[in-house]
C-alpha cells in the first residue's frame, strides 16, 4: 500500500488506488458552495466555504477533528435544519438551486441527498423492512421485492442475505449493518450518497470492503465522504478538500477550507504549507 508520508515528515511519493475510473470535471456541478458559513446561535463554527462537487465523483473532505468537516457535509443536505440555533449563510446550490430557499422542502431535499452515518444505524426491523421503509413511506406499494433486491445488490449485501431476508437487521455484522444502511439509502433513488466517517466503527475488513463498494457507486452516484484517515481519502477519493480550524483575534475557532483539489494534487504537491504539514504529519 502506498504511504503519503514518512516517518521523519518527509513526503514518499503517493500513487492512489488504482480504480481506472475517468474523473469529470467541475463544469456542471452538483453542488456549489460559495461564501457558506454555519453559526449554531452565535458561536460560527465554519467559516467562508467555497467549493464545487462534481458529478459522479467521490469527494473527501479531511482534517484535524474540530474543523467543520461534518458540519459542511450536513449543509449539503439541510441535517443542520434539526440542530436548534443552527444557521447557513452563503449560497448552498444544487443543480443551481438554492437548497436554502424559503420554497424548498427539506424532506425532498434529503431523498434525493441520502446519507450515511459514523455508525451503523438499523432500524429495529427486518433486513427486508430496513431496505423498503423508505420507498414505503414515499408511497411505494407494488415492486418492493424488486427495490429490496436490487438496492441490496447495489450494496453488495445481497448474496449474502438472500436466504435471510426476514431475520433482523441486527443479527448482521457491523460491516453488513453498514452497507444494508448504505441499501435503505439507495432505495429511494438518491443522486447523491453523503458518507459521515462511514467506516470508523468497522474493522478493516469491512472497511475495504465499504472502500470498493464506494468506488462501484460512484458509477452512478456522487458521493461525498468526510474521513479523519487520509490514507482512505487517498484511495477512494478523486478530489479532496482540506480544512483547518482557526483562531480569531477574539480566541475563538472557526472551521476554514484551506485546499481543495485534486487527491493526486492535494497529497503530492499541495498548494498551502498547512496541507503539507497536515498530510506529512507534522500537525493535526
Amino acid at each position: 500500500m502506498s504511504t503519503t508520508s514518512t516517518f521523519d515528515g518527509t513526503r514518499a511519493p503517493f500513487t492512489p488506488t488504482v480504480y481506472n475510473r475517468h474523473v469529470p470535471g467541475l463544469e456542471d456541478p452538483v453542488f456549489e458552495i460559495d461564501g457558506m458559513s454555519v453559526h449554531y446561535d452565535g458561536y460560527e463554527a465554519v467559516r467562508g466555504v467555497k467549493l464545487k462537487v462534481g458529478p459522479r465523483q467521490i469527494t473527501a473532505m479531511i482534517g484535524p477533528s474540530g474543523c467543520g468537516k461534518s458540519t459542511v457535509l450536513r449543509t449539503l443536505n439541510r441535517m443542520n435544519d434539526l440542530i436548534p440555533g443552527a444557521r447557513v449563510s452563503g449560497a448552498v446550490r444544487y443543480h443551481g438551486y438554492d437548497l436554502y430557499a424559503p420554497d424548498i422542502d427539506p424532506i425532498e431535499v434529503r431523498r434525493r441527498i441520502g446519507m450515511v452515518f459514523q455508525k451503523p444505524n438499523p432500524f429495529p426491523k427486518s433486513i427486508y423492512d430496513n431496505v423498503a421503509y423508505g420507498p414505503r413511506v414515499n408511497g411505494v406499494r407494488k415492486g418492493l421485492d424488486d427495490i429490496v433486491e436490487e438496492a441490496l445488490t447495489k450494496a453488495a449485501l445481497w448474496e449474502e442475505v438472500r436466504g435471510k431476508l426476514k431475520e433482523s437487521a441486527f443479527a448482521l455484522s457491523g460491516g453488513q449493518q453498514q452497507r444494508l444502511c448504505i441499501a435503505r439509502t439507495i432505495a429511494v433513488n438518491p443522486e447523491v450518497i453523503l458518507m459521515d466517517e462511514p467506516c470508523s466503527a468497522l474493522d478493516p475488513i469491512a472497511t475495504l470492503k465499504i472502500e470498493d463498494l464506494m468506488n462501484e457507486l460512484a458509477t452512478e452516484f456522487t458521493i461525498v465522504i468526510v474521513t479523519h484517515n487520509m490514507q482512505q481519502a487517498a484511495r477512494v477519493s478523486d478530489r479532496t478538500a482540506f480544512f483547518t480550524a482557526e483562531v480569531d483575534d477574539k480566541g475563538e475557532r472557526h472551521g476554514r477550507l484551506v485546499e481543495y483539489d485534486l487527491t493526486t494534487t492535494i497529497f503530492n504537491k499541495p498548494a498551502d504549507k498547512r496541507t503539507d504539514d497536515y498530510i506529512t504529519g507534522r500537525f493535526g
